[in-house]
């Protein structure tokens, strides 16, 4: 059928109307506010909306954001990521608390030894073996009867007090300081020391850590407080000494009270037991000196030992036993030469007589 010339000018003028609108919605900014584009002052054309179905477009439609923001989704997944790439600048976090300082705890007691504490009476020596365990502090004294004075009694209470106050079970700082301060240089056996030199640890401890408390352990070896031993024997200065005699055997850093000996402990010299009980001697700065006799011994070198329950201690060649003396031998007194003989007169030289004057041969 043939197409009149009106309807071919009719859809041709359709067909421009939607290009001219097509190209007015597709038109920038820029080109608006110009006035259009370089072709010219001709009226502008829109065109009324298609009720066709629309076409899907090449690229997809942006999607709306949880935000409300239009654009590309957020990367998830990957710490400090963004959309398009990149990372987020976040504010410094705050420094991690430092991990709490770990204070060493002080030092406790050593081992004594254990003294074996022969007569059970209290004394310093075995008390100082009691407190060797911190947990029982505060009644490792108990017993003590209160009127036992002197230097060590002082100091162990006074340890007492500061290992309690140490592991915050009581005690008294301020006391166990003047204590402290007080007894500079007076206490002199082994176990002594060690307790001074251990109550300074716990009282520097508290000065560094005001406060702090530690739990106190007590320690399974190490070093003894007390090198116990026999360092000498005085035999009266020639370092000779004869059966009978008495000697005195000076030992050093004993680990138990000194008065238990005389009734405990077992003496020998040259192998032999001594005859009766040690005396004991004088004691200070560490030492006790204990007297015994010399047993009948051979001539010779002789060793001295001290046992005490399980421990003796010996001194090899201690002194020298010498040989007996001998009886003393040389000239005879002169014989007696008898009583003058009949007729013989003695006088003096010269035939004086006393009291007669001098006679010649004649009797003149």
């Amino acid at each position: 059928m043939a197409v009149s010339l009106g309807m071919r000018i009719s859809g041709l003028l359709f067909v421009g109307a939607v290009a001219v609108a097509a190209a007015a919605f597709t038109d920038t900014g820029g080109d608006r506010a110009g006035g259009g584009g370089g072709g010219g002052g001709g009226p502008a054309v829109t065109a009324e909306p298609s009720t066709s179905p629309a076409s899907p477009s090449s690229s997809p439609a942006a999607r709306q954001r949880p935000d409300g923001h239009i654009g590309a989704p957020a990367l998830t997944g990957v710490p400090g990521a963004v959309a398009g790439g990149g990372s987020v600048r976040r504010s410094a976090d705050p420094a991690p608390d430092p991990s709490p300082t770990r204070v060493a705890a002080p030092a406790w007691l050593p081992p004594g030894p254990g003294s074996p504490d022969a007569d059970g009476t209290a004394d310093p020596a075995s008390a100082y073996d009691r407190l060797r365990d911190p947990a029982a502090c505060g009644t490792a004294l108990n017993g003590v009867p209160e009127g036992a004075s002197g230097d060590e009694w002082t100091l162990l209470r006074a340890l007492s007090s500061a290992c309690r106050a140490v592991q915050g079970e009581g005690g008294d700082w301020e006391q166990a300081s003047r204590d402290h301060a007080a007894l500079a240089g007076a206490v002199q056996s082994c176990k002594g020391r060690a307790a001074y030199a251990v109550l300074g640890g716990l009282l520097d401890f508290h000065r560094r850590n005001p406060g702090t408390t530690a739990r106190l352990h007590s320690s399974a070896g190490g070093t003894p407080a007390c090198g116990y031993r026999i360092t000498g024997v005085d035999t009266g200065g020639d370092g000779t000494a004869r059966p009978a005699d008495v000697i005195g055997i000076e030992l050093t850093d004993p680990y138990f009270d000194p008065a238990e000996l005389p009734g405990a402990a077992t003496v020998t010299v040259g192998g032999r037991q001594v005859p009766g009980s040690p005396l004991l001697g004088p004691r200070g700065g560490g030492t006790v000196v204990l007297s015994v006799v010399v047993p009948a011994l051979d001539p010779g070198a002789a060793d001295v030992t001290v046992r005490y329950g399980d421990t003796e201690v010996r001194l090899p060649q201690a002194f020298t036993v010498p040989p007996p003396p001998t009886a003393p031998t040389g000239p005879g007194p002169a014989p007696d030469a008898g009583p003058a003989q009949e007729g013989e007169t003695e006088g003096p030289a010269g035939g004086e007589v006393p009291g007669l004057g001098s006679l010649d041969a004649t009797g003149r």
